[in-house]
């Protein structure tokens, strides 16, 4: 069985991780996709919950199929914390996730201490980054332009649902947050 990991913080997941991940799952048998940073909510860079985006996640690989079969009966969406201690990083990694023998990451630091570890690691094609970036998505959410072709259905529904780009908004107007007291 081969199964393959997908890691990032998905704030919020957009349709270049699905396209990754189906492009992940015509190469591997299964596919985790490994929600980091789990602990981080309601911030600026990090505005939803690990439970927001593993529902996010979820639904929109329910949504997609491949060869008639949802994507996600193929796939693991774990949250999994950080632990900041780099050198333990990797035992950290797989106690958190099922056996993988691949790691996609376009993050050369990620891949520098996977590598380290023997573990293999493939840098993914990046499919329209410009356009497919969190960060961007994000700006325009603030900026109150249009954002929802960015990302699956159900992420957007999702996000509707939990007033996500009002959060967003009083996160970025507040003058302080809880992390500076």
């Amino acid at each position: 069985m081969e199964r393959a990991v997908i890691i990032g913080r998905f704030q919020p997941f957009h349709n270049g991780h699905l396209i990754l991940a189906r492009e992940a799952l015509k190469e591997n048998d299964e596919l985790i996709i490994a929600i980091a940073s789990a602990q981080f909510n309601y911030l600026e860079k990090d505005p939803f919950t690990a439970g927001e985006r593993v529902w996010m996640i979820h639904d929109a690989l329910r949504d997609e199929r491949i060869d008639g079969i949802s994507m996600i009966e193929r796939c693991y969406v774990l949250a999994i914390p950080n632990d900041e201690n780099n050198a333990r990083w990797y035992a950290h990694l797989r106690s958190y996730l099922p056996p993988f023998h691949l790691v996609y990451t376009g993050n050369e630091y990620v891949a520098m201490l996977l590598s380290k570890e023997g573990i293999r690691v493939e840098t993914p094609s990046l499919f329209n980054r410009d356009e497919y970036n969190a960060s961007r998505i994000r700006a325009l959410m603030l900026e109150g332009k249009e954002w929802r072709h960015l990302v699956p259905r159900a992420v957007a529904r999702i996000i509707d649902e939990i007033d996500g780009v009002e959060r967003l908004r009083i996160i970025a107007r507040a003058e302080s947050r809880p992390q500076e007291w």
